[in-house]
């Protein structure tokens, strides 16, 4: 990730979008219902960049959380020159690096005292912590489904994983520009913007990105 290029939460980046000026006047008078929606709506795709970055999907949330409220507090300061989702972005790829970069070192500094002092190798996202309402038992979503699915479901559940997973197996980049422009449909500009890439690298980056996935597509509905 070393090329990609740091931005700050201030609104100094670059490339206009005139068409955001009615959504940032909104903003800017205090327009709940107009901010809860962009929350609903932008939040899925920030959570899913936040988690390149973070060891766990807490650690992305709460990238998310600062990250709008770094979006409220800079409203003022925001010039424009890029689209209002670009700028959105590289404050929460700014936030997440470095909330990454911490839990590096304190992963690392841990694993100083020895392999017995190492936590449990089980994903603590699968249980629920001492504050939830019965502690250490399964989350909704960690909680085992049944396999007894109808054959049309299953296929479909089992399609949808694998292009998970065939997207988490591509390099950081290319994941990265695959989930903004396929995924969540931002703009080529606007992925430019937020990741610090040139034009021709983000094509680059798509279109390797987008071979893998049709790569491993193709190999689930020849077997």
């Amino acid at each position: 990730m070393g090329q990609l290029i740091d931005r700050t939460d201030r609104g100094q980046v670059t490339a206009a979008d005139s068409g955001d000026a009615e959504l940032l006047a909104r903003l800017r008078t205090g327009d709940e219902s107009t901010f809860a929606q962009l929350i609903d709506d932008w939040s899925p795709v920030m959570l899913r960049v936040a988690r390149n970055y973070v060891s766990s999907r807490h650690s992305a949330e709460d990238v998310v959380q600062d990250t709008w409220l770094g979006v409220i507090n800079g409203l003022d300061r925001f010039e424009g020159r890029s689209s209002l989702r670009s700028w959105a972005f590289s404050i929460l790829i700014n936030r997440a690096k470095t909330r990454g970069a911490r839990e590096s070192r304190t992963v690392a500094s841990a694993t100083l005292g020895g392999p017995d002092e190492t936590g449990p190798t089980v994903d603590p996202e699968r249980f629920q912590g001492p504050t939830g309402r019965y502690p250490a038992g399964w989350t909704s979503a960690g909680q085992p489904q049944s396999w007894e699915e109808p054959e049309r479901r299953a296929i479909g559940h089992e399609a949808i994983q694998l292009v998970d997973q065939a997207l988490d197996q591509l390099p950081e980049r290319q994941r990265l520009v695959v989930t903004m422009r396929d995924v969540h449909g931002m703009s080529a500009d606007e992925t430019c913007d937020a990741l610090g890439l040139t034009p021709q690298n983000q094509r680059v980056l798509l279109h390797r990105g987008r071979a893998a996935l049709r790569a491993a597509l193709e190999d689930y509905y020849r077997g």
